[in-house]
């Protein structure tokens, strides 16, 4: 599939305030038209809890991994049975490399929150990640099926990817599609089901998907270039081919897809 900055779909992080709203077990406005809940509200053992995941995402987010298991651990000390932190907590031991670790942590939060889709959705990839196949669909489709689920397309992006991984290329074009419908404005999604009809030989469909990256100056980079001169070769169209190398050579000149160009190596 397509090279990691597509394919990849980083972690599902619980948003503060919704952590927030866990820890105190209950919803931050209830459809009732309930009070909200506050900061006065909070056990001590809960702000506490609170404040050390909000720090342990935002390290996470910056990529500073140790300061982030810190946080988790302490969060985890104030709340051992907090969800939200063993979800992260997998997620950190995943980055570190430590898989035996990162799994545990991922089983135990599904074990205290079942229904919890964020941690479905990143175990769900994490098991895809190890060739895990069947077990990363189980959870792709668990989330997807969580009532009033935040962010389907994303889990969609994450199945569809998974499915061609695993060489089941005519699942992964119709979960894309879906995914695509929910949010056409992702390239990660374009871009990955662009890679599926290319590889199930549908050129014009693979064509209209690339272009809707390159079309954005903002969102083209040496990937979708590259993507889009395999399948003009395909087509048949010489001139557009050169176009695009010479765009690659020009923008991205020591980018693997440039030397890939240069060799002529278009259906490796």
């Amino acid at each position: 599939m397509i090279a990691p900055r597509w394919s990849a779909f980083g972690p599902v992080l619980v948003p503060a305030a919704v952590a927030f709203a866990l820890l105190c077990g209950a919803a931050p406005v209830s459809p009732q038209g309930r009070d909200r809940t506050t900061a006065s509200d909070e056990t001590d053992t809960q702000r506490r809890s609170r404040i050390r995941l909000e720090l342990a995402a935002a390290y996470f987010g910056d990529g500073k991994l140790t300061a982030a298991l810190d946080e988790v651990k302490q969060a985890l000390v104030a709340s051992p049975d907090l969800p939200q932190a063993l979800n992260l907590r997998g997620l950190i031991y995943a980055a570190l490399g430590d898989e035996s670790l990162a799994e545990e942590s991922f089983k135990r939060a599904l074990n205290l929150g079942p229904n919890e889709p964020d941690v479905q959705h990143n175990y769900g990839w994490f098991l895809c990640l190890r060739g895990r196949y069947a077990e990363a669909g189980v959870m792709f489709t668990r989330a997807l099926a969580a009532p009033q689920y935040r962010t389907p397309s994303r889990t969609l992006l994450a199945k569809g990817v998974c499915e061609a991984r695993s060489g089941s290329f005519e699942a992964a074009e119709s979960t894309l599609k879906r995914a695509y419908e929910i949010d056409a404005g992702n390239p990660a999604t374009a871009m990955n089901l662009a890679d599926v009809l290319r590889r199930r030989g549908e050129w014009e469909r693979a064509r209209f998907y690339v272009r809707r990256v390159n079309d954005n100056p903002d969102l083209r980079n040496a990937e979708s270039l590259w993507l889009a001169a395999r399948i003009e070769r395909r087509l048949g169209n010489e001139s557009l081919v050169r176009a695009l190398g010479n765009q690659l050579q020009s923008s991205y000149p020591a980018s693997a897809e440039t030397a890939a160009f240069e060799r002529g190596a278009f259906d490796e």
